[in-house]
């Protein structure tokens, strides 16, 4: 992340928002999130083999929507280059997240990157 008010990075930010919500809630989301949540299970497969080590259900919530807005980013948009979702989704995560919650991120979306 280059600048905090970079609109990209604004929309990722409440793209991230409305995955942790669509988690809780079932009421009226962005339609992005929803195109995301709409490919949950397929995007959560991808997290289990980028993560074996760790359970779905055992993931943060929070670790969880950015790692799903990233996965969605990586296999299924394809618009931006891989090295700028990772590290956008590291940024999301500091952010966000726990104190470890940036490594676990950047270590999960590299072994996707290198496969």
């Amino acid at each position: 992340m280059k600048n905090p008010l970079d609109p990209r990075h604004t929309k990722r930010q409440h793209l991230v928002e409305e995955l942790y919500k669509g988690d809780f809630h079932s009421q009226k989301i962005d339609p992005t999130a929803r195109l995301i949540l709409d490919k949950k299970e397929e995007l959560d497969k991808e997290i289990t083999k980028a993560a074996p080590e760790f359970p779905i259900e055992k993931i943060n919530k929070v670790d969880l929507a950015i790692l799903r807005l990233a996965m969605y980013e990586l296999t299924i948009d394809k618009k931006e280059p891989p090295r700028v979702v990772v590290d956008e989704a590291v940024e999301l995560a500091k952010e966000y997240g726990g104190a470890s919650s940036s490594a676990f991120i950047n270590g999960a979306l590299g072994h996707i990157i290198q496969k």
